[in-house]
């Protein structure tokens, strides 16, 4: 018996099926997700708001994490790092993906200082900041859909992700699997804390990514719009 032979048989067939498993098993994943929730509509755009670079930014057709600075840019370093190092870093590439912090106006030179604590020479054309007054600030952070309050001092931690509809992206049902089969009571997740690292890391990373892939498969001419809609504009309450 040719050992040597019967090996290569073996060893070819290993390297022809191995990637054909793989591809298997993938397909389920990419073809039969469930889509990232709607959780509110209508968001505000920008119109009222003036950019760092006097560009125009807007939210319509970009997908957009959206967040809020304050009066006092600098004691947001912690949450402004994470999001950078835990999400723009990752995602910068995808086709029209955005960072938006949004800033009261006389906050520009302080702004400044916080772009120079983060930007460490890496490339931020698709993070910018916007300033408006108080306000256009409010009307803003109160069309989204929000468990906390925007602070005294118009800044939040948390940050929120936008589509290019101007619809606010998040879990309708956010509970774990054990407190599924428990039968607990149903809670969302609208907006995303930048100081929990974990919840940028894992929930928000993922729900990005889910995003992503919806429109992906939209510019394919494979998303079914029609189940995203009647599976997700429902609310807590139905």
């Amino acid at each position: 018996m040719d050992y040597k032979k019967i090996s290569r048989y073996v060893v070819l067939g290993v390297l022809f099926f191995l990637p054909v498993t793989f591809l298997l098993f993938l397909y389920p994943a990419t073809h039969n997700y469930e889509p990232l929730d709607i959780v509110n509509e209508n968001v505000l755009d920008l119109h009222a708001f003036s950019s760092d670079s006097n560009e125009s930014v807007v939210l319509k057709d970009h997908i957009t994490v959206l967040g809020f600075l304050g009066n006092k840019p600098i004691d947001k370093l912690i949450a402004v790092s994470n999001l950078k190092e835990l999400v723009y870093d990752k995602f910068k590439g995808f086709k029209r993906f955005q960072i938006v912090i949004v800033a009261p106006n006389g906050t520009q030179a302080n702004v400044e200082k916080l772009k120079q604590e983060i930007a460490s020479y890496e490339d931020l054309r698709f993070w910018h900041f916007v300033f408006g007054e108080p306000n256009n600030i409010q009307p803003l952070f109160y069309s989204l859909k929000s468990k906390e309050n925007l602070n005294t001092d118009l800044s939040s931690n948390h940050v929120f992700v936008i589509d290019k509809d101007l619809s606010q992206r998040g879990r309708i049902d956010d509970r774990t699997d054990n407190e599924i089969e428990k039968n607990k009571p149903v809670y969302g997740l609208s907006s995303y804390d930048c100081i929990e690292v974990a919840e940028i890391k894992n929930k928000m990373s993922d729900d990005l990514r889910i995003l992503f892939t919806e429109y992906r498969q939209k510019r394919k001419g494979e998303f079914n719009s029609d189940t995203r809609r009647a599976n997700n504009l429902k609310t807590e309450t139905n």
